[in-house]
Parts: structure tokens; sequence; C-alpha cells
């Protein structure tokens, strides 16, 4: 039988009900390739933020069980530079080698235990001031939506949430089953951990003007050369008024978005074709071969052929290789 990989939810008092349902919600629609309990400190039932609480099944023990471990986040007024005892000691209890993941001020509790001293992480953006002053160890990018560093990853606000877990299916099973599980939540498959946070930011309104007709002009042309001024040319605008606001509506750079686009449909011929790295290059607009390893590389730390054997291995009966992933 294969293995169900075990998520264990550690709900702490003061938890945000939606977030804590994310985890369940996610990868309980990956068809049984994951297990998911919620646990408390101490197994008794958990308030909430809002007027009810929450009666869990299981206690800290089996934080040692999991092959993953989530910790929710929980109202910003009971946030502190530290976290009580039994937390700490319910975190300390996990086997070595568990993954762990923090959405939102969950990522105070890793960091208050000492779990992200000297590694990159992300929170609310909201949070993130009070983040940094108690945990300068850390080093913090309050500008994204979440950050993979291998076996911990840290995610924004509550959405961002969903792409964590997403991005994580996506990581263990491949662009396949992370698109099914996406449409069976009908949420958007893919958003990009690098993407901004919306933050203090004029969202612009959605005019005729805009540059999605330009996006979607682009996805549809992949395998073609595509300068700034061809992007600039098809929404009609100068450049400088496309590069605004293309980065005020998408949160990223032309140039870095549509690199983004091709490294993404170039992961999905690797997951699901045999053509060879050099064909998949013609065919998202890369110059060539070399081109798609450099930034296949720079997005995710691997080649296209250890890519290919990772996924077509995790599709497969026999147990994949291990892969070591850059953040993103």
């Amino acid at each position: 039988m294969p293995h169900v990989h075990r998520i264990v939810v550690l709900a702490i008092d003061g938890v945000y009900p939606f977030e804590l349902g994310i985890p369940s919600r996610v990868f309980g629609a990956a068809e049984g390739r994951y297990e998911v309990l919620t646990c408390s400190v101490d197994g008794r039932p958990v308030r909430t933020n809002s007027d009810f609480s929450i009666t869990v099944e299981h206690g800290p023990e089996i934080l040692h069980t999991a092959d993953t471990v989530v910790v929710p986040p929980f109202v910003t007024t009971a946030v502190t530079p530290e976290v009580p005892r039994a937390v700490v000691a319910a975190l300390a209890s996990r086997a070595p080698g568990t993954r762990l993941v923090s959405i939102c001020t969950g990522a105070f509790v890793l960091a208050a235990a000492g779990l992200l001293d000297g590694r990159p992480a992300t929170t609310h953006w909201v949070v993130a001031d009070l983040f940094r002053a108690w945990f300068p160890q850390v080093s913090l990018d309050p500008n994204v939506l979440f950050i993979d560093d291998g076996d911990v990853l840290t995610s924004a606000g509550a959405a961002s949430g969903l792409d964590v877990c997403l991005h994580l299916i996506r990581r263990d099973h491949g662009s396949e089953v992370a698109n099914q599980v996406a449409r069976m939540c009908v949420t958007p498959p893919w958003r990009d951990g690098g993407q901004a946070q919306y933050i203090q930011h004029p969202v612009p309104e959605i005019t005729a003007s805009g540059t999605a007709a330009t996006r979607q002009w682009a996805l549809e042309n992949l395998h073609e050369p595509m300068t700034l001024a061809d992007l600039a040319e098809h929404a009609h605008m100068s450049l400088r008024t496309f590069a605004r606001r293309f980065t005020e509506e998408v949160g990223m750079s032309p140039g870095r978005w549509l690199i983004q686009q091709r490294v993404e449909r170039a992961r999905h011929l690797l997951e699901t074709t045999d053509l060879p790295v050099d064909e998949i290059a013609g065919q998202v607009g890369f110059a060539g071969g070399t081109s798609l390893r450099e930034h296949l590389h720079a997005a995710i730390g691997v080649s296209p052929i250890a890519y290919r054997r990772t996924f077509r291995g995790a599709l497969s009966p026999s147990p994949p290789a291990t892969t070591a992933y850059a953040a993103v």
C-alpha cells in the first residue's frame, strides 16, 4: 500500500476557523493521498476568535506521527514574543524531518520556538513590523504570498494558506493532481509564492484599458519570442504605461511574469509528456534547453531531468527519489 502522508494541524486558542479548516479541505480533496488530523496542545476544546469553540479529537501525542505539521493563525491580540511552554513542547515532540507549515500569524509560533532562526519566512503584512522587531534573527520577507524553504514553509494571510497547501500538493504529486484539487475547491490552481501580497497599493479599476487581454494573448503565444515592446503594442500602451499598469494589476514586472508562465508551462510538459528538454524549451518560448535549465533551476533548484524523474516517480507505484527544493 502506498504511504498516506499524515498532516497534523495544531489548533491554538484564538484560532481563525476559516484558516483552521484549510488543510483539511485542500489536502482532503487529493483523493486519499493525505490524512488530515487536528489536535490541541492538551486535547481539550479550543477557543476560536469567533463566538464558538471547537472540540478536537486528539492531543499533542499525534504530532510525533505527523509527516507535516501545520500551524494555522490565531487572533493578533494573542500574539506575543513568547508562546506557552505547552505549545513549544508540543512542536518539539514531532519526529525528525517532519515538514513544518505556518499560515499567517502561525509564523510567530514557529519563530518564538526558534524554528525559523536564520531562515527566510513570511507572515501577514499587517504584523510584519512587529515580527521583525521581535525576531530579528529571522529573514522576513513580508511582500510575498509564501516561502518554501524545503522542510519549513511559511505563508501570509488567509488565501495564501490555500496557495501554500496547493503548492505542497504540486510539490508532492505534480501539477495534474494539484489542478484537480484546485478545481474541487473552486480556487485558482496556482499563484506563485513570490507574488506580492496585496498591501498598501491602490487597486486599479478593471477597464478595457487594463492588461488582462494582453496577458491572455501572451499565454496563448508563449512559444513565440516576446518582448516588453510586443506586450505594450498589443495593449496599445506606451512601454512605461504598460509596465506600470501591469505591475499594479499583477504584483510583478511583465518580464518576471512571462518567465514564470514559461517555467510553469515547462513543468507541466515535463510532468505529462516525454518530449526532449530542447523541444519543451521551444514550446514555451525559451531560447533553448540551456535557458530552460537555468530558469527552472532558479525557480525550484533542480534540473529538468531531475524534476521529470521526481514527478514521474511520484505518480508511479515505486517510491520517488528525494529531491531538495530551493525557496520559491
